[in-house]
């Protein structure tokens, strides 16, 4: 099976699988700082939580004892009286979404330099409006890439950007992937 198209019928198909494609991540949206909980998750709950926001963008969920690895690691603060809070949340959903491109190590780094920024809430939202900015662009649901937030901290908003731009290009190139062997799979029926 050829995965370019190279008639009509291949043309069709590839369209196809771009607008499946596409389709699978229309719904993403982050919740805004403010919107997190901050009445204090337990760690089953913090999970579920974000493993449903990020439903559009990955397949893996966010579990427990990823959570408490990222605590052991000092990736986010331990949480008092085994509660989350909204930044630790906040933190997290950032951790979810870029250890798919970045090691613990350089996700540390990274939070490490927003910290010394932005506050939490402000670093957190450039971070949302950048994934959905990014995410729609390589999805092809829009035709170009805004700018996002002020011109001041450069360096940290263009490694901000380009951990997101690795994070949509992966999982672009894994929804398209899942979409041809599925498609391969039912032509092998």
């Amino acid at each position: 099976m050829t995965y370019f198209a190279d008639n009509q019928e291949g043309m069709v198909m590839e369209q196809t699988i771009k607008q499946e494609i596409a389709r699978s991540v229309q719904g993403l949206k982050l919740p805004h700082y403010r919107e997190i909980p901050n009445v204090g998750l337990f760690l089953d709950q913090t999970a579920k939580y974000i493993s449903e926001f990020l439903k559009p963008l990955q397949e893996g969920a966010l579990t427990g004892s990823m959570i408490s690895n990222y605590v052991k690691k000092g990736l986010i603060a331990n949480p008092v009286k085994k509660q989350y809070d909204r930044e630790q949340i906040a933190y997290l959903i950032f951790i979810a979404v870029a250890k798919s491109v970045l090691t613990l190590e350089e996700i540390q780094w990274v939070i490490q330099l927003q910290k010394l920024s932005y506050p939490p809430e402000v670093a957190y939202e450039y971070f949302c409006q950048e994934l959905e900015n990014v995410m729609f662009y390589v999805f092809g649901l829009k035709e170009k890439l805004d700018t996002i937030g002020s011109p001041n901290h450069t360096e940290e908003k263009t490694i901000l950007r380009n951990t997101v731009i690795a994070v949509a290009h992966k999982a672009y190139l894994n929804k398209c992937l899942a979409a041809i062997s599925s498609r391969e799979g039912e032509a092998l029926r």
